[in-house]
């Protein structure tokens, strides 16, 4: 089913159930992207309980404002990926470390427990994965500031 074959709506504790256009419904669905990174507005996965795909959404500005709404507030929900815009200090060259970093959500510290941990994506991107499981956004390492390649460089 794609985004105009079903409606979305919450029951009452609060998860979010797929209205076929026949009448059928799936409780407790769970949004997933299939493209978080590169393309995070396109390619929504509507998985059932039972992790089988209960729908698809093409694009998320196709739907209507509260049925994007209700995905965007799932998504939010599910999804914790904090955007690392400025390394400020790294205890050690050798790892474990403690990296205090800024990000999109505030000044925080994370622990790399190995270079191993540290995930290319694309030509630019990488995925910093920390001690408690968090990962770690860098969308470009050249929009870092010019101390934040130096320590990040030592790592890589």
């Amino acid at each position: 089913m794609t985004g105009t074959d079903f409606h979305l709506a919450r029951n009452a504790f609060g998860r979010l159930v797929l209205i076929a256009a026949d009448g059928g419904f799936c409780e407790g669905v769970v949004p997933v992207r299939a493209f978080p990174i590169d393309a995070p507005a396109e390619g929504i996965s509507l998985l059932g309980p039972d992790g089988h795909e209960a729908g698809w959404i093409e694009r998320l500005a196709d739907l209507p404002d509260a049925q994007r709404q209700l995905i965007e507030e799932e998504l939010r929900r599910r999804e914790f990926m904090p955007e690392i815009s400025r390394i400020r200090m790294v205890s050690s060259f050798a790892t474990p470390s403690t990296w205090q970093v800024d990000t999109d959500r505030g000044e925080t510290n994370l622990v790399l427990w190995g270079e191993e941990f540290i995930r290319r994506l694309g030509k630019t991107g990488l995925l910093i994965e920390d001690s408690h499981g968090i990962h770690f956004l860098v969308r470009d390492i050249n929009q870092l500031d010019g101390a934040s390649r130096k320590l990040l460089d030592r790592f890589l």
